[in-house]
């Protein structure tokens, strides 16, 4: 019998390790990547109970992301939810990312994190340290930080 932390760890090393996910499939390399991305909205969703207005952000958000239809998107969410149940931190799913997105594309994840946020119509203090936390681990500037939650609360129609 394998215990639940030795169940845990084969399942975030399958899911970062580059040879399960080669240039050869770019499929699986791609999944791979929005699963990782899907992961984070998720984090965020979760940091202060599910509301189902948040849960429709999450799959819109990935479905406009990587041109899901919303099955897919719904599917993806689920598998993400799976995820980071076993998860011990963000630093596997912002790795992942940072080896594959550019600068540009880590900010708009971070406005995706601030539209998941946004959508229940109460920004939490867990929902702004979630954010804060992962725009840490994408090495993304104080400025971009700033601009990508003013597009998301702008686009909210917040103040």
């Amino acid at each position: 019998l394998r215990s639940p932390l030795a169940t845990m760890l084969s399942r975030l090393k399958k899911l970062l390790d580059p040879t399960t996910a080669s240039a050869a499939d770019p499929t699986a390399a791609r999944r791979k990547l929005e699963l990782a991305t899907a992961a984070l909205l998720v984090e965020v969703m979760r940091s202060d109970g599910i509301a189902e207005a948040e849960r429709a952000a999450v799959e819109a958000a990935v479905g406009r992301r990587f041109g899901l239809a919303v099955d897919e998107a719904q599917a993806l969410v689920a598998e993400a939810e799976a995820e980071v149940r076993d998860a011990v931190g963000y630093y596997p799913f912002t790795s992942l990312i940072n080896r594959h997105f550019s600068a540009d594309d880590k900010e708009r994840i971070v406005e995706l994190l601030w539209q998941v946020a946004y959508a229940d119509a109460t920004l939490s203090a867990h929902e702004q340290h979630v954010i804060r936390k992962v725009a840490d681990l994408l090495h993304l500037s104080h400025a971009a930080y700033v601009g990508a939650k003013l597009r998301a609360r702008d686009a909210a129609g917040r103040k």
